[in-house]
């Protein structure tokens, strides 16, 4: 029963399924569903060390892309909410977030928060491209900490796990 393990993990640990793997797990991961992309980007990287970089780059851009889907699921309800109200929307408890403007997509690297953020700033209808630009900065420096972190703190070779 547990021999499927070993053979999935082998199979996404080859480099060019892994790396289509962290890339679909990081969009996903990005939108508003509860999930981890860092644990796909580790397990890449632990049995395939030659590939931090490209697991990074990959996920930090899918993870990105995913918060852009984010940021137009905010702007769309904006949107859809003024148009049914009739008048413009706004929360008096995001004037803070507007104080920082698209610098605030810094902090969508931060778990539970950072996700809706990204929502958050297309209800704000900050302007897409200097999100975009915070997201990438703030999610690539999560994985480039995290991946380098746990790559440290759980030394050895892995690869009798994938095969």
């Amino acid at each position: 029963m547990d021999a499927w393990i070993p053979a999935l993990l082998q199979t996404l640990s080859l480099p060019e399924v892994g790396l289509t793997t962290v890339f679909v797990v990081a969009f996903v991961s990005a939108t508003l569903l509860p999930m981890g992309s860092e644990p796909a980007v580790f397990g890449l990287v632990k049995l395939n060390p030659e590939l931090f970089w490209p697991a990074v780059a990959v996920a930090t851009v899918g993870n990105t892309l995913g918060g852009a889907v984010s940021w137009a699921m905010g702007y769309g309800a904006h949107a859809a909410i003024d148009r049914a109200r009739g008048s413009p929307t706004h929360l008096r408890a995001l004037d803070w977030l507007e104080r920082f403007g698209p610098k605030a997509c810094l902090l969508s690297w931060l778990p539970a928060v950072g996700d809706p953020l990204c929502a958050v700033a297309g209800w704000l209808k900050f302007p897409l491209l200097p999100c975009l630009v915070y997201m990438a900065i703030g999610k690539c420096l999560r994985y480039v900490v995290m991946t380098a972190a746990l790559l440290w703190l759980i030394p050895g070779d892995w690869s009798a796990w994938a095969g």
